[in-house]
Order: C-alpha cells, then sequence, then structure tokens
C-alpha cells in the first residue's frame, strides 16, 4: 500500500536552507534539529531564546453564537474559570475517560477560539468540538526561553508584552497574528500564529536578531525535563487526566463535560497507578517502555525517557502501582535494552532543580 505523502509547513524550505535534519513526525516532514545539534538547541532555550516551527500542531476556529457552550460541554476545563484574550490548557476525553487529546484554547475575542490540538488528532477534535480546520493557512512558530521576550521585542514589543496564558492579535512585518504567552519548554516564552505566505519572513526576522532555529529534538528534551506530558506517551489510549496526576485540568463544578460520569467514579476509588519522575545515576539515557523495578518485582514502566542535557544524566517519567511502596529519594532500577540501570524516584519538573 502506497503511503499518503508527508505534509510540509510553509516553512520547510527555509529549514531545509537553514542545515535542518527533516524527519517525519505525525505525518508531517518537521526538522528534528540543525546543524548544532539537539543538545545545544536544548541548552540554548535554556540559557537564551530559540524558535521552534511546531505549524504540524492544528488549528480548528470554532466562532459564532454558542461557542463557548460547544467547548464547555466537549472539554474538561472550565473557561469560566478565565476570560476573552486568554488561553487554557484542557483536554479531550472519550466516555471511559481516556484523554483523546491535550488542547491549548487560545479564546480570542466573544465567541471567538482557536482550538490547538496535536498534530495527528486534529480530526478527532474536529469531530467532537466542530469548527474549521484552519491549519493550513497559517503557521505556529514558538519562541522559548530566558531572553525570548527581549529578543522579540526587537521586531514587535507589543507581541513581546502578551502575559503568560494571555492571547493578543496585533501585526508584525504588515501581517496579522496572533500571539499567546504559552509554550511546551518550561521556560518564558510566547507562541505566533502568522498567515502562511507571511511566515518565512518571521522566521528570518527572529533569526536576525539572535533567537537559534531548534527542532522537535529539543522540544521534546525539553518538555521531558519540564515534566510535561505528550499524548501517546504520559496521555492517550487507557489513560486519565488522574492517571497522570492532572486532576487540575478538570472542571469538577461543570455539569457536562465528555467522560464526566467515568472520571467521577474513578475520583470516588482513586487510580490505580501513579505518574513520577525518575533520575538515572548515569549518562545512559532513560525510555520509554523499560521495566521500573523494585528488587525483584516490576512496579511500573516508563512513559518518557532519555538524557538531560541539564543534569547530565538519563531521566525519565513512569506510571508505577499506586501502592507501590516507593517515595521520592528512593532507589530503584530500570530496565534499559536488557540492561539495569540505578536510579531514583524523583519530583518533576527535573529542571529546573527543586531547591
Amino acid at each position: 500500500m502506497t503511503q499518503p505523502a508527508l505534509k510540509r509547513t510553509a516553512l520547510y524550505e527555509l529549514h531545509a536552507d537553514l542545515g535542518a535534519k527533516l524527519v517525519e513526525f505525525g505525518g508531517w516532514e518537521m526538522p528534528l534539529s540543525y546543524a548544532d545539534g539537539t543538545v545545544a538547541e536544548h541548552r540554548a532555550c535554556r540559557t537564551d531564546a530559540v524558535a521552534f516551527d511546531v505549524s504540524h500542531l492544528g488549528t480548528v476556529a470554532v466562532t459564532g453564537p454558542g461557542s463557548t457552550d460547544r467547548l464547555q460541554t466537549a472539554l474538561t476545563n472550565d473557561l469560566a474559570k478565565v476570560a476573552p484574550r486568554r488561553a487554557q490548557y484542557t483536554h479531550l476525553l472519550d466516555d471511559e475517560a481516556s484523554v483523546v487529546d491535550d488542547i491549548i484554547v487560545w479564546w480570542r475575542g466573544e465567541e471567538t477560539f482557536d482550538v490547538m490540538p496535536n498534530a495527528s488528532n486534529t480530526d478527532r477534535v474536529l469531530e467532537a468540538i466542530g469548527g474549521v480546520d484552519t491549519t493550513d493557512d497559517r503557521c505556529v512558530i514558538a519562541i522559548q526561553g530566558p531572553l525570548a521576550r527581549a529578543k522579540v521585542s526587537l521586531i514587535s514589543p507589543e507581541a513581546a508584552s502578551v502575559k503568560r496564558f494571555h492571547v493578543l492579535e496585533t501585526t508584525i512585518g504588515g501581517a496579522s497574528v496572533v500571539v499567546a504567552g504559552t509554550g511546551y519548554t518550561g521556560e518564558d516564552g510566547l507562541e505566533i500564529a502568522v498567515p502562511s505566505d507571511a511566515a518565512s519572513d518571521l522566521f528570518e526576522r527572529l533569526v536576525d536578531v539572535g533567537i537559534q532555529p531548534a527542532g522537535l529534538g529539543a522540544r521534546d528534551t525539553l518538555r521531558l525535563e519540564a515534566g510535561l506530558p505528550l499524548h501517546g506517551h504520559e496521555l492517550g489510549a487507557g489513560i486519565t487526566p488522574l492517571d497522570a496526576g492532572l486532576g487540575w485540568v478538570v472542571g469538577w463544578d461543570k455539569p457536562v463535560f465528555r467522560g464526566r460520569d467515568a472520571l467521577l467514579a474513578q475520583r470516588e476509588v482513586g487510580p490505580a497507578r501513579r505518574l513520577v519522575g525518575i533520575t538515572g545515576t548515569t549518562r545512559q539515557p532513560l525510555r520509554d517502555g523499560a521495566s521500573v523495578r523494585l528488587a525483584d518485582t516490576q512496579i511500573g514502566t516508563t512513559s518518557s525517557g532519555n538524557f538531560s542535557p541539564m543534569l547530565g544524566v538519563g531521566i525519565a517519567l513512569a506510571f508505577i502501582d499506586a501502592a507501590a511502596p516507593v517515595a521520592v529519594g528512593d532507589p530503584i532500577a530500570v530496565e534499559v535494552r536488557g540492561r539495569s540501570i540505578d536510579a531514583t524516584i524523583s519530583d518533576f519538573p527535573f529542571w529546573p532543580p527543586r531547591s
């Protein structure tokens, strides 16, 4: 069977010109890294500023009368906690309370929303909430790092001023853009939705003011260090918000949302597993799907794992049995490709380290 052609963002040619290593991700051909490599890009985000092309993520525009009510009854979080020109993290569940997708909602104005699903879930989110898929009409560029706002201010002081989890509309270089104080790295920063025909110009402006391009490899190691969940790993089929320790994403006082009854039932008895951090004792990257062991007993399985460029050791997130007799600081072992790695149960986020 012939595989469907990979999609490309409007920034594809620019990535190629910048020397990106391009790989398949969620049906898209995306930059994994550039010439300096993932570790250097990761560290640049922690110390300076980087720009990611995240245009593979979906955008579903939900507008018009009743839009707020439609999202309230479909998604877990409570929009009444925020207001127009704010952003909110939320989940779409199935009837059994598994996380179909985790989503950022940009509330642009009264009854005007941009709902941002993961790359492979846009069709399922569209089916659940309606609206219009506008993914192909825009690019989304994430600028992240402690110097992100200072450097963005050189081309748009207004865009740089957006507060965390706020949304504003402005123009940059004559193009109308939507800016949100959101990101997926654990660092301060913002994300800019820009019309596709203006995306390359904006990305080049960002590079010209000293913002380093970064690929999806660094985005993944950054989100892992920050202890942020990834759909298909810490969220997905058979995983509820409570399993992932994300009960705060649920508007428990809302009378209706998909999966509510099943989630309430789970809350009554408590989840059977819990998500923990694991820190290795060597530079060996920890990998997802590895057995977590206490003495000779398996107590769980890693859901994400890699090398931490900032800590210099392997780290992982793992689901372990809720009743497992371990706490932060306790020694365990992780089986990685037939090798037993000494590690400890740890708090997350892993970075910055807790004092």
